[in-house]
Protein backbone atom coordinates (compact mmCIF):
# COMPACT_ATOMS: atom_id res chain seq x y z
CA UNK A 1 0.00 0.00 0.00
CA UNK A 2 2.85 2.43 0.72
CA UNK A 3 4.50 1.41 -2.52
CA UNK A 4 0.85 2.04 -4.26
CA UNK A 5 0.59 5.56 -2.06
CA UNK A 6 3.85 6.88 -3.21
CA UNK A 7 3.53 5.65 -6.84
CA UNK A 8 0.23 8.17 -6.93
CA UNK A 9 0.86 10.64 -4.97
CA UNK A 10 0.33 14.22 -6.72
CA UNK A 11 1.83 17.25 -4.97
CA UNK A 12 1.83 20.80 -6.01
CA UNK A 13 4.46 22.35 -4.09
CA UNK A 14 3.44 26.34 -4.64
CA UNK A 15 0.10 25.53 -3.74
CA UNK A 16 1.16 22.81 -0.82
CA UNK A 17 -1.76 20.43 -2.74
CA UNK A 18 -1.97 16.92 -2.64
CA UNK A 19 -4.18 14.58 -4.68
CA UNK A 20 -3.97 10.92 -3.43
CA UNK A 21 -5.71 7.88 -5.64
CA UNK A 22 -4.04 5.27 -4.52
CA UNK A 23 -6.98 3.63 -2.70
CA UNK A 24 -8.73 3.06 -5.58
CA UNK A 25 -7.97 0.07 -6.87
CA UNK A 26 -7.37 0.61 -10.78
CA UNK A 27 -5.06 -2.17 -12.67
CA UNK A 28 -2.12 -0.94 -15.00
CA UNK A 29 -3.69 -2.26 -17.94
CA UNK A 30 -6.51 0.27 -16.98
CA UNK A 31 -3.83 2.94 -16.76
CA UNK A 32 -2.63 2.20 -20.10
CA UNK A 33 -6.02 2.34 -21.72
CA UNK A 34 -7.10 5.64 -20.04
CA UNK A 35 -3.28 6.98 -21.10
CA UNK A 36 -4.39 6.90 -24.78
CA UNK A 37 -8.06 8.03 -24.08
CA UNK A 38 -6.58 11.21 -22.36
CA UNK A 39 -5.16 12.17 -24.99
CA UNK A 40 -8.46 13.42 -27.32
CA UNK A 41 -9.32 14.75 -23.65
CA UNK A 42 -6.14 16.62 -23.72
CA UNK A 43 -6.24 17.68 -27.02
CA UNK A 44 -10.31 18.52 -26.89
CA UNK A 45 -9.31 21.03 -23.67
CA UNK A 46 -6.59 22.52 -25.52
CA UNK A 47 -9.32 23.65 -28.47
CA UNK A 48 -11.51 25.07 -26.11
CA UNK A 49 -9.53 27.38 -24.17
CA UNK A 50 -8.73 28.43 -27.57
CA UNK A 51 -11.63 29.55 -28.08
CA UNK A 52 -13.70 26.62 -29.96
CA UNK A 53 -17.32 26.60 -29.57
CA UNK A 54 -17.81 24.32 -27.14
CA UNK A 55 -21.65 24.43 -27.10
CA UNK A 56 -23.37 23.92 -30.04
CA UNK A 57 -26.42 23.63 -28.65
CA UNK A 58 -26.03 27.89 -28.07
CA UNK A 59 -23.24 28.51 -30.41
CA UNK A 60 -21.08 29.77 -27.72
CA UNK A 61 -17.17 29.67 -26.40
CA UNK A 62 -17.25 28.29 -22.85
CA UNK A 63 -14.37 30.19 -21.43
CA UNK A 64 -14.09 30.70 -17.17
CA UNK A 65 -10.28 29.74 -17.80
CA UNK A 66 -9.74 33.01 -19.42
CA UNK A 67 -10.93 34.36 -16.02
CA UNK A 68 -7.86 33.68 -14.16
CA UNK A 69 -5.48 34.38 -17.07
CA UNK A 70 -6.45 36.60 -19.38
CA UNK A 71 -3.88 36.63 -21.75
CA UNK A 72 -4.94 33.53 -23.04
CA UNK A 73 -8.54 35.11 -24.13
CA UNK A 74 -8.89 34.42 -27.94
CA UNK A 75 -9.83 38.17 -29.00
CA UNK A 76 -8.04 41.63 -27.12
CA UNK A 77 -11.45 42.93 -26.55
CA UNK A 78 -12.33 39.98 -24.00
CA UNK A 79 -8.85 39.82 -22.19
CA UNK A 80 -10.29 43.92 -22.00
CA UNK A 81 -13.42 43.11 -20.33
CA UNK A 82 -12.03 40.68 -17.85
CA UNK A 83 -9.22 42.48 -16.73
CA UNK A 84 -11.85 45.60 -16.65
CA UNK A 85 -14.10 43.89 -14.58
CA UNK A 86 -11.40 42.72 -11.86
CA UNK A 87 -10.31 46.23 -11.12
CA UNK A 88 -14.12 47.72 -11.38
CA UNK A 89 -15.10 45.06 -8.68
CA UNK A 90 -11.85 45.74 -6.44
CA UNK A 91 -12.85 49.51 -6.84
CA UNK A 92 -16.42 48.90 -6.11
CA UNK A 93 -15.90 47.19 -2.94
CA UNK A 94 -12.92 49.60 -1.33
CA UNK A 95 -15.38 52.49 -2.08
CA UNK A 96 -18.14 50.58 0.22
CA UNK A 97 -15.84 49.99 2.72
CA UNK A 98 -14.64 53.14 2.84
CA UNK A 99 -17.94 54.96 2.76
CA UNK A 100 -17.62 56.51 -0.74
CA UNK A 101 -20.74 54.35 -1.81
CA UNK A 102 -22.55 54.55 1.20
CA UNK A 103 -26.69 54.79 1.84
CA UNK A 104 -29.06 58.17 -0.22
CA UNK A 105 -29.28 59.10 4.05
CA UNK A 106 -26.16 61.39 4.70
CA UNK A 107 -26.95 60.41 8.35
CA UNK A 108 -26.03 56.44 7.67
CA UNK A 109 -22.00 56.95 6.33
CA UNK A 110 -21.69 53.09 5.38
CA UNK A 111 -24.10 49.87 4.19
CA UNK A 112 -23.73 47.10 6.94
CA UNK A 113 -25.50 44.52 4.84
CA UNK A 114 -25.43 42.90 1.61
CA UNK A 115 -28.34 40.83 0.32
CA UNK A 116 -27.35 38.90 -2.48
CA UNK A 117 -30.39 37.77 -5.14
CA UNK A 118 -29.27 35.05 -7.26
CA UNK A 119 -29.84 30.95 -8.10
CA UNK A 120 -27.99 27.69 -8.84
CA UNK A 121 -24.07 29.54 -9.69
CA UNK A 122 -25.66 32.60 -9.23
CA UNK A 123 -25.23 31.46 -5.53
CA UNK A 124 -23.69 28.33 -4.73
CA UNK A 125 -20.09 29.32 -5.65
CA UNK A 126 -20.95 32.57 -3.36
CA UNK A 127 -22.09 30.83 -0.61
CA UNK A 128 -19.19 28.06 -0.88
CA UNK A 129 -16.36 30.91 -0.57
CA UNK A 130 -18.33 32.88 1.93
CA UNK A 131 -18.35 29.94 4.15
CA UNK A 132 -14.96 28.89 3.21
CA UNK A 133 -12.81 32.60 3.53
CA UNK A 134 -15.24 35.11 5.09
CA UNK A 135 -13.68 37.15 8.17
CA UNK A 136 -14.75 36.76 11.87
CA UNK A 137 -16.21 40.16 11.55
CA UNK A 138 -16.79 40.77 7.58
CA UNK A 139 -17.13 44.39 6.78
CA UNK A 140 -20.43 43.94 5.65
CA UNK A 141 -22.87 40.95 6.52
CA UNK A 142 -23.94 38.99 3.84
CA UNK A 143 -27.17 37.51 3.62
CA UNK A 144 -28.62 34.87 0.43
CA UNK A 145 -32.10 34.80 -1.01
CA UNK A 146 -31.29 31.59 -3.35
CA UNK A 147 -34.88 30.75 -3.84
CA UNK A 148 -38.07 31.45 -4.23
CA UNK A 149 -40.35 30.84 -0.89
CA UNK A 150 -41.95 33.70 0.33
CA UNK A 151 -41.32 32.33 4.18
CA UNK A 152 -38.11 32.39 3.49
CA UNK A 153 -37.93 35.82 1.94
CA UNK A 154 -39.86 36.69 5.34
CA UNK A 155 -37.71 35.68 7.73
CA UNK A 156 -34.46 37.19 5.85
CA UNK A 157 -36.68 40.78 5.69
CA UNK A 158 -38.34 40.73 9.04
CA UNK A 159 -34.74 40.18 10.82
CA UNK A 160 -32.56 42.68 8.75
CA UNK A 161 -35.74 44.94 10.37
CA UNK A 162 -34.34 48.45 9.97
CA UNK A 163 -31.06 47.41 8.64
CA UNK A 164 -32.57 47.58 5.39
CA UNK A 165 -31.98 51.01 5.13
CA UNK A 166 -28.35 50.42 5.48
CA UNK A 167 -28.20 47.64 2.80
CA UNK A 168 -27.29 46.71 -0.54
CA UNK A 169 -28.99 44.12 -2.77
CA UNK A 170 -27.11 42.68 -5.64
CA UNK A 171 -29.37 40.62 -8.01
CA UNK A 172 -27.77 38.10 -10.33
CA UNK A 173 -28.97 37.00 -13.08
CA UNK A 174 -27.41 36.14 -16.56
CA UNK A 175 -30.72 37.16 -18.54
CA UNK A 176 -32.69 38.95 -16.08
CA UNK A 177 -35.64 37.39 -16.56
CA UNK A 178 -35.28 34.03 -14.13
CA UNK A 179 -38.49 33.67 -12.42
CA UNK A 180 -36.76 32.85 -8.84
CA UNK A 181 -34.54 35.89 -9.01
CA UNK A 182 -37.03 38.20 -10.57
CA UNK A 183 -39.39 37.25 -7.72
CA UNK A 184 -37.13 37.71 -5.14
CA UNK A 185 -36.19 41.30 -6.10
CA UNK A 186 -39.63 42.73 -6.35
CA UNK A 187 -40.45 40.95 -2.54
CA UNK A 188 -37.21 42.56 -1.79
CA UNK A 189 -38.24 45.79 -3.32
CA UNK A 190 -41.42 46.12 -1.69
CA UNK A 191 -39.97 45.69 1.62
CA UNK A 192 -37.25 48.81 0.65
CA UNK A 193 -41.16 50.79 -1.00
CA UNK A 194 -42.44 49.58 2.69
CA UNK A 195 -39.61 51.65 4.39
CA UNK A 196 -40.37 54.75 2.51
CA UNK A 197 -37.20 54.00 0.35
CA UNK A 198 -36.36 54.31 -2.95
CA UNK A 199 -35.05 51.01 -4.62
CA UNK A 200 -32.09 51.96 -6.99
CA UNK A 201 -29.94 53.46 -4.84
CA UNK A 202 -29.17 50.50 -2.83
CA UNK A 203 -29.37 48.29 -6.09
CA UNK A 204 -26.84 46.64 -8.68
CA UNK A 205 -26.94 44.27 -11.51
CA UNK A 206 -24.76 41.24 -11.96
CA UNK A 207 -25.95 40.68 -15.61
CA UNK A 208 -25.61 40.50 -19.29
CA UNK A 209 -25.04 43.56 -21.28
CA UNK A 210 -28.60 44.24 -22.71
CA UNK A 211 -30.37 42.09 -20.49
CA UNK A 212 -33.46 42.69 -19.32
CA UNK A 213 -32.01 42.92 -15.86
CA UNK A 214 -29.07 45.64 -17.24
CA UNK A 215 -31.82 47.72 -19.20
CA UNK A 216 -33.83 48.20 -16.11
CA UNK A 217 -31.19 48.61 -13.98
CA UNK A 218 -29.58 51.54 -16.67
CA UNK A 219 -32.95 53.12 -16.77
CA UNK A 220 -33.62 53.31 -13.59
CA UNK A 221 -30.29 54.99 -12.22
CA UNK A 222 -29.15 51.67 -10.35
CA UNK A 223 -26.18 52.51 -8.61
CA UNK A 224 -23.73 49.97 -10.38
CA UNK A 225 -23.95 47.19 -13.21
CA UNK A 226 -21.18 43.97 -13.55
CA UNK A 227 -21.05 41.58 -16.67
CA UNK A 228 -21.67 38.81 -16.92
CA UNK A 229 -20.83 36.83 -20.77
CA UNK A 230 -22.85 34.47 -22.72
CA UNK A 231 -19.19 32.31 -22.89
CA UNK A 232 -18.92 32.11 -18.76
CA UNK A 233 -22.20 29.31 -17.73
CA UNK A 234 -23.32 29.84 -14.00
CA UNK A 235 -21.83 26.60 -12.48
CA UNK A 236 -18.54 28.63 -13.64
CA UNK A 237 -18.87 31.89 -12.90
CA UNK A 238 -16.89 31.91 -9.25
CA UNK A 239 -14.04 33.89 -11.20
CA UNK A 240 -16.03 36.02 -13.08
CA UNK A 241 -17.86 38.90 -11.31
CA UNK A 242 -20.32 36.72 -9.77
CA UNK A 243 -18.26 35.63 -6.98
CA UNK A 244 -15.73 38.17 -7.69
CA UNK A 245 -18.33 40.58 -6.11
CA UNK A 246 -19.54 38.72 -3.28
CA UNK A 247 -16.15 37.73 -1.83
CA UNK A 248 -14.36 41.16 -2.51
CA UNK A 249 -17.22 43.34 -0.53
CA UNK A 250 -17.03 40.48 2.11
CA UNK A 251 -13.20 41.48 2.22
CA UNK A 252 -12.17 38.06 0.84
CA UNK A 253 -8.88 38.23 -1.12
CA UNK A 254 -10.15 37.52 -4.37
CA UNK A 255 -6.37 38.28 -6.37
CA UNK A 256 -5.31 34.97 -4.36
CA UNK A 257 -8.73 33.41 -5.34
CA UNK A 258 -7.80 34.28 -8.93
CA UNK A 259 -3.91 33.11 -8.39
CA UNK A 260 -5.04 29.78 -6.80
CA UNK A 261 -7.16 28.79 -9.81
CA UNK A 262 -4.38 30.04 -12.08
CA UNK A 263 -1.82 28.32 -11.01
CA UNK A 264 -4.05 24.97 -10.93
CA UNK A 265 -4.82 25.29 -14.72
CA UNK A 266 -1.41 25.75 -15.45
CA UNK A 267 -1.18 22.21 -13.05
CA UNK A 268 -3.89 20.73 -14.79
CA UNK A 269 -3.05 21.43 -18.82
CA UNK A 270 0.43 19.28 -18.39
CA UNK A 271 -0.69 16.84 -21.07
CA UNK A 272 0.53 13.44 -19.18
CA UNK A 273 -2.15 11.34 -16.93
CA UNK A 274 0.47 11.01 -14.50
CA UNK A 275 1.63 14.15 -13.61
CA UNK A 276 -1.81 15.80 -14.36
CA UNK A 277 -4.16 16.30 -11.12
CA UNK A 278 -7.54 16.85 -12.45
CA UNK A 279 -6.61 13.93 -15.03
CA UNK A 280 -5.88 11.52 -12.11
CA UNK A 281 -8.95 12.72 -10.88
CA UNK A 282 -10.58 11.66 -13.87
CA UNK A 283 -9.46 8.26 -14.48
CA UNK A 284 -10.49 7.46 -10.76
CA UNK A 285 -13.74 8.32 -11.56
CA UNK A 286 -14.24 6.60 -14.66
CA UNK A 287 -12.55 3.37 -12.90
CA UNK A 288 -15.46 3.89 -10.37
CA UNK A 289 -18.49 4.35 -12.28
CA UNK A 290 -17.42 2.24 -15.43
CA UNK A 291 -17.90 5.78 -17.21
CA UNK A 292 -21.81 4.99 -16.75
CA UNK A 293 -22.34 6.49 -13.66
CA UNK A 294 -22.56 3.39 -11.63
CA UNK A 295 -21.30 5.18 -8.67
CA UNK A 296 -22.02 7.81 -6.60
CA UNK A 297 -19.52 10.62 -5.74
CA UNK A 298 -19.15 10.91 -1.59
CA UNK A 299 -17.70 14.30 -0.80
CA UNK A 300 -16.44 14.14 2.82
CA UNK A 301 -14.23 17.39 3.70
CA UNK A 302 -13.16 16.97 7.07
CA UNK A 303 -13.18 21.09 7.82
CA UNK A 304 -16.19 23.37 8.88
CA UNK A 305 -15.25 25.75 6.47
CA UNK A 306 -15.94 23.10 3.81
CA UNK A 307 -19.42 22.21 4.36
CA UNK A 308 -20.86 23.42 1.71
CA UNK A 309 -18.38 22.22 -0.94
CA UNK A 310 -20.87 19.00 -1.48
CA UNK A 311 -23.72 21.29 -2.71
CA UNK A 312 -21.62 23.77 -4.99
CA UNK A 313 -20.12 20.75 -6.58
CA UNK A 314 -23.21 18.57 -7.18
CA UNK A 315 -24.12 21.48 -9.08
CA UNK A 316 -20.19 21.57 -10.88
CA UNK A 317 -20.62 17.52 -11.87
CA UNK A 318 -24.25 16.71 -11.77
CA UNK A 319 -25.49 19.64 -14.09
CA UNK A 320 -22.61 19.35 -16.35
CA UNK A 321 -22.31 15.65 -16.47
CA UNK A 322 -25.84 14.38 -16.11
CA UNK A 323 -27.16 14.53 -19.63
CA UNK A 324 -29.32 12.06 -21.64
CA UNK A 325 -27.62 12.30 -24.82
CA UNK A 326 -23.90 12.31 -26.49
CA UNK A 327 -22.68 14.75 -28.82
CA UNK A 328 -24.10 13.12 -31.28
CA UNK A 329 -27.47 12.38 -30.15
CA UNK A 330 -27.61 9.06 -28.82
CA UNK A 331 -29.18 8.17 -25.53
CA UNK A 332 -26.80 7.32 -23.26
CA UNK A 333 -28.15 8.63 -19.90
CA UNK A 334 -24.58 9.91 -18.21
CA UNK A 335 -24.29 11.57 -14.83
CA UNK A 336 -22.47 10.77 -11.33
CA UNK A 337 -24.54 11.88 -8.03
CA UNK A 338 -23.00 14.16 -5.57
CA UNK A 339 -23.38 14.34 -1.61
CA UNK A 340 -21.95 14.70 1.44
CA UNK A 341 -21.77 16.98 4.71
CA UNK A 342 -18.78 17.25 6.48
CA UNK A 343 -16.59 14.94 8.87
CA UNK A 344 -16.92 13.66 11.40
CA UNK A 345 -20.59 14.73 11.11
CA UNK A 346 -20.82 12.25 8.08
CA UNK A 347 -19.10 9.15 10.71
CA UNK A 348 -22.06 9.67 13.22
CA UNK A 349 -25.17 10.06 10.23
CA UNK A 350 -24.52 7.79 6.86
CA UNK A 351 -20.82 6.52 7.06
CA UNK A 352 -22.52 3.12 8.45
CA UNK A 353 -24.01 2.83 5.34
CA UNK A 354 -21.17 3.89 3.22
CA UNK A 355 -18.92 1.06 5.42
CA UNK A 356 -21.33 -2.06 5.99
CA UNK A 357 -24.36 -1.36 3.27
CA UNK A 358 -24.73 -1.01 0.00
CA UNK A 359 -21.30 -0.27 -2.20
CA UNK A 360 -22.39 1.99 -4.59
CA UNK A 361 -20.28 5.17 -4.05
CA UNK A 362 -16.63 6.08 -3.94
CA UNK A 363 -15.97 8.44 -1.20
CA UNK A 364 -13.51 12.10 -1.70
CA UNK A 365 -12.01 13.05 2.12
CA UNK A 366 -10.83 16.93 1.93
CA UNK A 367 -8.23 17.11 4.52
CA UNK A 368 -6.49 20.58 5.95
CA UNK A 369 -3.71 20.00 7.26
CA UNK A 370 -3.77 23.70 9.65
CA UNK A 371 -5.78 22.88 12.48
CA UNK A 372 -6.22 26.18 13.54
CA UNK A 373 -4.55 29.75 13.55
CA UNK A 374 -1.13 29.82 15.15
CA UNK A 375 -1.39 31.09 18.72
CA UNK A 376 0.33 32.55 21.39
CA UNK A 377 3.10 30.82 23.29
CA UNK A 378 1.45 31.77 26.40
CA UNK A 379 -1.92 30.93 24.86
CA UNK A 380 -1.64 27.92 23.86
CA UNK A 381 -5.01 25.50 22.91
CA UNK A 382 -6.26 23.18 25.25
CA UNK A 383 -5.66 19.19 25.36
CA UNK A 384 -8.20 17.01 25.14
CA UNK A 385 -6.59 14.69 26.69
CA UNK A 386 -2.59 14.37 27.25
CA UNK A 387 -0.42 15.15 24.33
CA UNK A 388 -3.81 15.43 22.00
CA UNK A 389 -5.52 18.40 20.71
CA UNK A 390 -9.17 18.55 18.99
CA UNK A 391 -7.57 18.96 15.53
CA UNK A 392 -5.81 15.24 16.20
CA UNK A 393 -8.98 13.54 16.85
CA UNK A 394 -10.36 14.98 13.53
CA UNK A 395 -7.24 13.52 11.63
CA UNK A 396 -7.35 10.33 13.30
CA UNK A 397 -11.35 10.62 12.40
CA UNK A 398 -10.38 11.25 8.86
CA UNK A 399 -7.57 8.50 8.27
CA UNK A 400 -9.52 5.85 10.40
CA UNK A 401 -12.75 5.85 8.48
CA UNK A 402 -11.06 6.29 5.24
CA UNK A 403 -9.06 2.89 6.37
CA UNK A 404 -12.17 1.25 7.39
CA UNK A 405 -13.53 1.86 4.01
CA UNK A 406 -10.62 0.62 2.07
CA UNK A 407 -10.47 -2.53 4.47
CA UNK A 408 -14.33 -3.28 3.38
CA UNK A 409 -13.81 -3.01 0.18
CA UNK A 410 -14.77 0.64 -0.46
CA UNK A 411 -12.48 3.08 -2.65
CA UNK A 412 -11.68 6.25 -1.86
CA UNK A 413 -9.32 9.49 -2.84
CA UNK A 414 -8.57 11.79 -0.69
CA UNK A 415 -7.23 15.93 -1.65
CA UNK A 416 -5.11 17.14 0.72
CA UNK A 417 -4.81 21.05 1.12
CA UNK A 418 -1.96 22.88 3.82
CA UNK A 419 -4.64 25.42 5.00
CA UNK A 420 -7.74 27.38 3.47
CA UNK A 421 -7.14 30.13 1.71
CA UNK A 422 -8.34 32.29 -0.84
CA UNK A 423 -5.02 30.13 -2.81
CA UNK A 424 -6.55 26.83 -2.01
CA UNK A 425 -9.86 27.44 -2.40
CA UNK A 426 -9.20 29.04 -5.86
CA UNK A 427 -7.19 25.97 -6.88
CA UNK A 428 -9.80 23.62 -5.46
CA UNK A 429 -12.37 25.10 -7.91
CA UNK A 430 -10.41 24.91 -10.71
CA UNK A 431 -9.02 21.71 -10.13
CA UNK A 432 -12.71 20.30 -10.13
CA UNK A 433 -13.66 22.41 -13.07
CA UNK A 434 -11.11 20.81 -15.63
CA UNK A 435 -11.78 17.47 -13.70
CA UNK A 436 -15.68 17.53 -14.89
CA UNK A 437 -14.64 18.18 -18.43
CA UNK A 438 -12.13 15.90 -18.97
CA UNK A 439 -14.90 13.21 -17.64
CA UNK A 440 -17.02 14.51 -20.34
CA UNK A 441 -14.61 14.32 -23.03
CA UNK A 442 -14.09 10.93 -22.05
CA UNK A 443 -18.20 9.79 -22.16
CA UNK A 444 -18.46 12.18 -25.11
CA UNK A 445 -21.08 14.54 -23.65
CA UNK A 446 -21.56 18.25 -23.57
CA UNK A 447 -20.80 19.34 -20.06
CA UNK A 448 -21.84 23.22 -20.45
CA UNK A 449 -25.57 22.56 -21.61
CA UNK A 450 -28.17 22.02 -19.62
CA UNK A 451 -31.44 21.11 -21.69
CA UNK A 452 -32.93 19.26 -18.53
CA UNK A 453 -32.72 22.48 -16.08
CA UNK A 454 -34.93 24.41 -19.52
CA UNK A 455 -37.39 21.65 -19.62
CA UNK A 456 -38.67 21.80 -15.86
CA UNK A 457 -38.93 25.63 -16.10
CA UNK A 458 -40.84 24.91 -19.00
CA UNK A 459 -43.16 23.05 -17.43
CA UNK A 460 -43.11 25.50 -14.63
CA UNK A 461 -44.48 28.25 -16.55
CA UNK A 462 -47.21 26.36 -18.35
CA UNK A 463 -49.00 25.04 -14.55
CA UNK A 464 -49.07 28.85 -13.77
CA UNK A 465 -50.73 29.91 -17.02
CA UNK A 466 -53.23 27.08 -16.56
CA UNK A 467 -53.35 28.72 -12.70
CA UNK A 468 -54.49 32.41 -14.37
CA UNK A 469 -56.82 30.49 -16.43
CA UNK A 470 -58.82 28.41 -13.58
CA UNK A 471 -58.51 31.86 -11.54
CA UNK A 472 -60.57 33.72 -14.55
CA UNK A 473 -63.06 30.92 -14.82
CA UNK A 474 -63.86 30.62 -10.91
CA UNK A 475 -64.03 34.31 -11.42
CA UNK A 476 -66.51 34.25 -14.71
CA UNK A 477 -68.78 30.96 -13.26
CA UNK A 478 -68.90 33.10 -9.31
CA UNK A 479 -70.40 29.66 -8.09
CA UNK A 480 -68.65 26.17 -7.26
CA UNK A 481 -67.58 24.01 -9.43
CA UNK A 482 -65.73 20.02 -9.52
CA UNK A 483 -62.46 19.45 -10.78
CA UNK A 484 -63.90 17.63 -13.54
CA UNK A 485 -65.77 20.86 -14.90
CA UNK A 486 -62.40 22.92 -14.67
CA UNK A 487 -60.58 20.31 -16.70
CA UNK A 488 -63.16 19.83 -19.77
CA UNK A 489 -63.10 24.02 -18.96
CA UNK A 490 -59.29 24.29 -19.43
CA UNK A 491 -58.43 21.45 -21.47
CA UNK A 492 -55.93 20.50 -18.02
CA UNK A 493 -54.43 17.58 -16.46
CA UNK A 494 -56.81 16.91 -13.61
CA UNK A 495 -54.23 15.95 -10.94
CA UNK A 496 -52.47 19.42 -12.08
CA UNK A 497 -55.69 21.05 -12.11
CA UNK A 498 -56.02 19.65 -8.10
CA UNK A 499 -52.67 20.28 -6.58
CA UNK A 500 -53.08 23.82 -8.02
CA UNK A 501 -56.31 24.31 -6.34
CA UNK A 502 -55.11 22.86 -3.02
CA UNK A 503 -52.26 25.51 -2.89
CA UNK A 504 -54.66 28.67 -3.68
CA UNK A 505 -56.75 27.37 -0.78
CA UNK A 506 -53.91 26.94 1.61
CA UNK A 507 -53.01 30.39 0.75
CA UNK A 508 -56.92 32.04 1.25
CA UNK A 509 -57.22 32.60 -2.92
CA UNK A 510 -59.94 30.29 -3.40
CA UNK A 511 -62.69 27.94 -1.08
CA UNK A 512 -62.54 24.60 -0.86
CA UNK A 513 -65.83 22.75 0.25
CA UNK A 514 -65.95 19.16 1.21
CA UNK A 515 -62.65 18.67 1.21
CA UNK A 516 -62.22 15.19 2.88
CA UNK A 517 -58.60 14.45 1.36
CA UNK A 518 -60.29 12.55 -1.60
CA UNK A 519 -60.04 14.61 -4.89
CA UNK A 520 -63.29 13.92 -6.33
CA UNK A 521 -65.21 15.14 -2.86
CA UNK A 522 -64.14 18.84 -3.56
CA UNK A 523 -66.03 21.69 -5.00
CA UNK A 524 -64.20 24.63 -5.92
CA UNK A 525 -65.26 28.28 -5.23
CA UNK A 526 -64.00 31.68 -5.99
CA UNK A 527 -63.06 33.56 -2.85
CA UNK A 528 -65.54 35.82 -1.33
CA UNK A 529 -65.27 38.73 0.65
CA UNK A 530 -66.18 38.51 4.29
Amino acid sequence: MWQRYKEWLYYHPQLDFYVDISRVRFTPEFVNAMEVQMERAFAEMKALEAGEIANPDEGRMVGHYWLRAPELAPTPAIRRDIETTVQRVLSFAQDVHNGLISPPDPALPHFTDVIWIGIGGSALGPQFVSQALAPLFPPLQFHFLDNTDPDGIDRLLTQLGGRLQTTLTIVTSKSGSTPETANAMKEVRHAYAQMGLEFPPYAVAVTMEASKLDLQARQEGWLETFPMYDWIGGRTSEMSAVGLLAAALEGIDIMGLLEGARVMDSATRVPNLRHNPAALLTMAWYWETKGKGEKAMVILPYKDRLLLLSRYLQQLVMESLGKAKDRQGNLVEQGITVYGNKGTTDQHAYVQQLRDGINNFFATFIEVLRDRPPREIDNPPPEVEPGIYSGDYLMGALLGTRKALYDNNRDSITITIGDVTPKTIGALIALYERAVGFYASLVNINAYDQPGVEAGKKEAQRLLQLQTQLLAILAQENRPMTLEELASKTGGDIEAIYQIVRHLDANFRINLEGNTGKPDTLLISPLQES
